[in-house]
């Protein structure tokens, strides 16, 4: 609870570990006891929350209310949005680009040049992917950029951005600002993945998955899992490893 700030990201399997490390003991046949008092520990200490609990990682800061949008079927917040994204871009070692959350917003409402400066200090064409999470009304999706096999690819649990998302116009533009004659060629545009519900979690998990070279092995019964292990790697500030 103090690293945490809350019992969000807690699972039956945490709990077995640390009374096992704690008293040197195998609890696996006591788990009826065990768990209705930690159900009963977090009702009561849930009603005491600690507003005063955050987690600050370079440039962002969360809180205990930016973290709660990962309980249950809450839709996710930019703040854990963006965070998250600086946790997978470092542990792909900036090889991958995640550009914020407010970007695709940007761009919409005030072309190209309301974003040109975002890239500043980045090389977009230095990158093996670019990660573009766009947030439309009540929805979140992904839109990646494959320099290397030079393709825009939609990760869509509705199917519908299709239509909404042009990220690869922005590119051509910001090719031509940037002088990269060479990456205009070859490009096509690739709608994939069709999910259900959370759409906010599984853009983060394409995100992680696609940043890392790992196959998009998950459905949506994995997702409660996944809410809790994103928001322990959010308060360590690093990735883990996935079990």
């Amino acid at each position: 609870y103090r690293v945490y700030g809350s019992f969000i990201p807690l699972q039956k399997s945490d709990v077995l570990k640390h009374l096992e490390r704690k008293f040197n003991c195998n609890f696996s046949d006591r788990k009826n006891g065990i768990f209705p008092e930690v159900a009963r520990c977090r009702t009561a200490i849930m009603q005491k929350p600690v507003p005063s609990f955050h987690v600050v990682y370079k440039k962002h800061t969360l809180t205990l209310d930016d973290l709660s949008t990962l309980a249950d079927q809450n839709w996710l917040n930019d703040q854990v949005m963006n965070m998250y994204g600086e946790l997978i871009m470092e542990s792909a070692d900036h090889k991958v680009h995640f550009l914020n959350s407010f970007f695709h917003r940007q761009l919409m409402t005030k072309g190209y040049d309301g974003v040109k400066r975002w890239t500043k200090q980045v090389d977009l064409f230095s990158k093996s992917l670019i990660l573009v999470p766009i947030h439309l009304e009540v929805h979140w999706c992904l839109v990646t950029a494959d320099n290397v096999g030079k393709k825009i690819c939609i990760y869509d649990s509705q199917g519908n951005a299709l239509q909404k998302v042009n990220i690869l116009k922005y590119l051509m533009t910001e090719a031509k600002e940037k002088k990269q004659t060479a990456f205009e060629n070859g490009w096509a545009k690739i709608p994939q993945q069709t999910n259900e519900n959370d759409c906010g979690v599984f853009v983060l998990e394409y995100s992680r998955c696609l940043a890392l070279g790992k196959p998009l092995q998950f459905s949506q019964k994995d997702i409660p899992k996944i809410r809790k292990r994103i928001y322990k790697e959010l308060c360590d500030c690093k990735l883990h490893e996935q079990s």
